[in-house]
């Protein structure tokens, strides 16, 4: 018996769609991993210079936590106005603001010049990009899973999840030039600053791809049921509401798979800067090149992961990504600390391809919990209020674990309690894989919002592809 896939509409610029969502994050995620990269290699020197080095480095990684709590806002108000206007204009504005604050950051006085003022500057440039990237990952990966069809969302959908690694690869790219051609004094100086202000000019670019893309057409659709309603005297409840009273458990879920997601790759790919400078004393220009090579491969890896996905379903590659991670972190420091930089290459290549296992098929996987008009709140709050607990703490927690401990063990331990977090999350969580967009967003259902009744569990989400 052959499976009929109940498509989405397809749109023949599909290509054109994942390219400007792929650009358009890489842009975001440059601007935001080169403040973690530069807090882990610069900013503690610069303004937190009255500290010892590793405690220089903590205040510069809680400056960069920081910016994880404004995620959870930026993803309530860009999902809200993401469901209710678009998808595409919300995109826009994250671009504008992500853009804006890193070149200004690029153009701060350090604590040498205005004291106690210059962090402070810092850190609201930092609120800032955490606001916009808020809202900038749920509306890029809807854009491509809305586009495209249900047998190859996985793979789709992970091209703006490349985006992440790509954005990773371009700071840490930039950097390792930097301080290759330049001094340690130039670079202190003002090279840093360099690849801050070159934000301005990607951003112009990202800018004039993305207005050349179509908003979604299920968001068009739906939007025009939504109108048909309204006009009817049905309004929809607002999709925070309509998210946590519906898709309670789907948040849930999101938020559960992204603990050992979000916590093994700022351990991998910012903490292991520090580490690998600070703790084993190598140069800033062989954790650089380690990071950046590793990420050239996890960038190749994430479609195919995607693809994969496809096949075999969402949840199977995500567990081997989550167990992976746990168990590879008592490899990953004992191979950092040879010294070796094939030794370093090898940990973060590892753990990145475990962690693209994960990530890859984590786009179209919560996009297929959520119905439309709910989709761009729920997809963006699970992920980006799981980040306030994960990401965002991680390498706080881990300079604070070696600072206190002396030992890369309980850094271990804390990265294999969040994979048996994802694992269990994970578990709860049913197969999406071949899940209709569309039919969550049956008029008058609970899942839309209206308010009309309680609606068919099928409604809450998606609905699988029939046999």
């Amino acid at each position: 018996m052959t499976s009929a896939v109940p498509t989405q509409p397809t749109n023949r610029s599909l290509p054109r769609v994942v390219a400007a969502s792929l650009i358009g994050t890489t842009i975001e995620w440059y601007d935001y991993f080169l403040y973690g990269t530069a807090a882990a290699l610069v900013f503690g020197k610069l303004f937190f210079p009255s500290s010892d080095p590793l405690t220089g480095t903590l205040l510069s990684f809680l400056t960069y936590a920081i910016g994880f709590a404004a995620r959870p806002l930026g993803a309530l108000v860009f999902g809200h106005f993401g469901d209710r206007v678009g998808r595409k204009k919300l995109l826009v504005v994250s671009l504008l603001l992500m853009g804006g604050s890193t070149t200004l950051i690029g153009c701060l006085p350090t604590y040498g010049s205005i004291g106690a003022m210059a962090p402070v500057l810092l850190t609201a440039l930092r609120l800032v990009q955490g606001f916009a990237l808020g809202g900038e990952w749920g509306g890029a990966v809807l854009l491509v899973s809305e586009h495209g069809d249900a047998r190859r969302r996985g793979f789709w959908a992970s091209w703006p999840q490349g985006g992440a690694p790509a954005g990773n690869l371009l700071a840490a790219g930039v950097l390792s030039l930097l301080t290759t051609v330049q001094s340690e004094e130039a670079f202190l100086s003002w090279g840093w600053r360099v690849p801050f202000l070159l934000s301005a000019v990607l951003v112009g670019v990202g800018l004039w791809i993305r207005l050349a893309v179509d908003e979604s057409p299920l968001f068009k659709q739906a939007l025009a049921r939504a109108e048909a309603r309204e006009a009817q005297g049905r309004a929809e409840q607002p999709p925070l509401v309509a998210v946590l009273r519906n898709h309670w458990r789907e948040v849930l879920v999101a938020m559960g798979a992204r603990m050992a997601e979000n916590i093994s790759y700022y351990v991998m790919t910012t903490f292991v800067l520090a580490y690998a400078v600070t703790h084993v004393h190598l140069s800033k220009q062989t954790a650089l090149n380690a990071v950046l090579i590793a990420s050239a491969v996890q960038f190749a890896l994430i479609p195919l992961f995607g693809a994969l996905s496809d096949r075999v379903g969402r949840k199977p590659v995500y567990l081997v990504g989550a167990v992976g991670v746990g168990v590879w972190a008592f490899v990953f420091f004992g191979l950092v600390d040879t010294r070796s930089f094939g030794s370093l290459l090898l940990a973060v290549t590892v753990g990145l391809v475990f962690h693209s296992a994960m990530y890859a098929p984590q786009a179209a996987f919560f996009s297929e919990l959520f119905a439309t008009r709910m989709r761009y709140s729920g997809a963006s709050i699970g992920a980006q209020f799981a980040s306030v607990a994960a990401g965002a703490p991680a390498p706080l927690i881990a300079t604070a674990l070696l600072r206190d401990h002396g030992s890369s063990t309980p850094i271990s331990v804390y990265v294999a309690i969040a994979a048996v977090i994802t694992v269990l999350a994970v578990l709860c969580a049913r197969e999406t894989r071949g899940n209709d967009l569309a039919e969550g967003d049956v008029p008058g259902d609970a899942a839309v919002g209206t308010g009309q009744g309680k609606g068919t569990d099928d409604a809450v989400v998606a609905k699988p592809a029939a046999a």
